[in-house]
């Protein structure tokens, strides 16, 4: 018999314990933002890119980002298309922006639109946490 307060060993007490999908998002974040570090630029624009999101659209704003073409605009799209494209969550089959803007437009029914906006805006909030955690 294990000592009190020790589990026995079996099968259940090795396995990994499951997360849930905001646990997955935060550690996607966090890998997102600790290499490399955000600077300021990124830090303001992942605090502004929720409320874009909500105003304009998911692709605009991935297409806003993709315009822009650098820097922080570049990166918290990649932050973006990598998520939606990440197998916890699956929406996207490619994170490259012409490839996703193309199935979004053809594939995709407005639910699915919506699926992936409401991640893209639930991976934003733990990026926009995370990048003001970390900082310079």
């Amino acid at each position: 018999m294990p000592p009190l307060g020790v589990a026995r060993s079996s099968f259940l007490s090795l396995e990994v314990p499951m997360k849930t999908l905001d646990q997955i998002r935060a550690g996607y974040a966090w890998k997102r933002v600790t290499s490399p570090k955000p600077d300021e630029k990124y830090r303001n624009l992942a605090k502004s890119l929720p409320a874009m999101v909500m105003t304009n659209g998911l692709m605009q704003t991935l297409a806003f980002l993709e315009g822009k073409g650098k820097g922080e605009h570049k990166r918290l799209m990649e932050d973006i298309l990598a998520w939606l494209a990440d197998p916890a969550v699956a929406i996207l089959k490619d994170q490259d922006f012409e490839k996703a803007m193309s199935f979004m437009t053809s594939h995709m029914d407005s639910q699915e639109y919506q699926r992936a906006t409401e991640e893209a805006l639930a991976a934003l909030k733990w990026i926009r946490y995370l990048a003001q955690t970390v900082g310079d």
